[in-house]
């Protein structure tokens, strides 16, 4: 094969899982715009020089690899502004053991094994192990808040509410369409919100959640959807927190901790 086909192939496969490396780079910044630089800093560097990412491993665990050689080098900060709600964002983070928060993401929402994890971060598995773990006490232990959940499915309501109880949140209500969402949100004001986006009467989560930071201000926000390429689209904004369905546990259990730390949300577009 040529190289110039060699270079189309690995063109192709990195662009399949970018929208995966920003969705993490938004999770670890809780910012857009500064993961997006992240991730584009990536990618330079594979220009640059493209063997970054052969060899043994495959293209994603190479592009995140690559991902936190960069963001590790900088000293991985988190937020631009350390005032207001984003200052107490990052105290939170100043307080947690260095590469737990990553580690934790990388094995729960994108899902990499603990051999993956290790390779990406440069640490054994054992050490990888001890990361996560240590970040699972950690975030679980040190923010506590009230979470409104817009879900029209009874049975996955009643999942997320009991896994969000079980991490000693307290769920504010369940909205099953746009109009009760707002409703609830307005009545009694969460601190995150666990939205789907196709909702009861076919109203939208995202028109719900657009309703209510526009009456609320900054609130998190976790879009939990069987259709994550509808905000994984590469359009400004898009959300920092996007799991799939079928969920597990684990994943709304990591997410759920890490947007507790942030009190920052772009209003998102339909």
């Amino acid at each position: 094969m040529s190289d110039t086909q060699d270079t189309v192939d690995l063109s192709d496969q990195i662009a399949r899982e970018l929208p995966y490396l920003r969705r993490y780079a938004r999770a670890l910044t809780g910012s857009q715009t500064s993961g997006d630089n992240y991730a584009i800093a990536t990618l330079e560097a594979i220009l640059e020089d493209r063997s970054i990412i052969q060899g043994d491993m495959t293209t994603k665990v190479g592009l995140f690899k690559c991902f936190h050689a960069i963001w590790s080098s900088s000293g991985a900060p988190v937020v631009e502004d350390g005032g207001g709600a984003l200052g107490k964002a990052q105290a939170h983070l100043a307080s947690l053991a260095p590469n737990t928060r990553e580690a934790l993401l990388l094995s729960t929402v994108e899902e990499f094994t603990i051999a993956q994890v290790a390779t990406i971060m440069t640490v054994s598995d054992e050490e990888a192990q001890h990361l996560i773990a240590t970040a699972r006490t950690d975030m679980e232990n040190s923010v506590s808040g009230r979470i409104l959940i817009i879900e029209d499915e009874p049975i996955i309501a009643a999942d997320l509410s009991a896994i969000v109880s079980d991490l000693g949140h307290t769920v504010t209500g369940v909205g099953r369409t746009r109009a009760d969402a707002v409703a609830k949100g307005k009545g009694d004001k969460p601190d995150l919100i666990l939205a789907d986006i196709q909702l009861a009467d076919n109203s939208s989560g995202i028109d719900a959640v657009n309703d209510l930071l526009a009456e609320l201000g900054d609130t998190p926000v976790i879009f939990i959807t069987a259709f994550p390429e509808r905000l994984l689209t590469g359009d400004r904004p898009e959300p920092a927190f996007l799991i799939a369905k079928p969920y597990k546990e684990d994943q709304v259990q990591s997410a759920v901790s890490q947007a507790m730390f942030f009190a920052s949300t772009e209003t998102l577009k339909r």
